[in-house]
């Protein structure tokens, strides 16, 4: 296989594809939208509260793997009805398996929310 040169508009144009990605993400998926106003309350939240360097980081990773997932699972989803437009066991499995890990990244992030969240709130 030739290996290419570099190419700056080559990378220029995969990161138009990418945040292509995630307007298309923002505007057909209803739970990303969910998950953006979530993270836009913790930003104000961890404003308010004054959270720490460290907590903005944490708070940041979790953010954006709740995106990951959500773009992740969305990609399996539209290749899945692509290949399967009818039902197939398979295909389920694969959605389901998809919006697991969607719900797996949000309970981890409430949970790292809550640790950082509740002292500041209660104490």
């Amino acid at each position: 296989m030739k290996e290419e040169k570099f190419s700056i508009g080559k990378r220029v144009k995969s990161f138009g594809y990418a945040f292509s990605g995630i307007r298309t993400l923002l505007h057909d998926e209803h739970n990303a939208r969910i998950h953006v106003f979530a993270m836009a309350c913790v930003v104000v939240f961890g404003f308010l509260l004054g959270i720490s360097t460290i907590e903005w980081c944490v708070v940041a990773l979790c953010c954006g793997g709740v995106l990951m997932a959500e773009a992740m699972n969305s990609a399996i989803e539209a290749i899945a009805d692509l290949v399967s437009p009818k039902y197939h066991p398979l295909i389920k499995k694969a959605k389901d398996v998809g919006a697991a890990g969607v719900l797996m990244m949000a309970i981890a992030a409430a949970t790292a929310g809550l640790i950082i969240f509740i002292p500041k709130i209660f104490f």
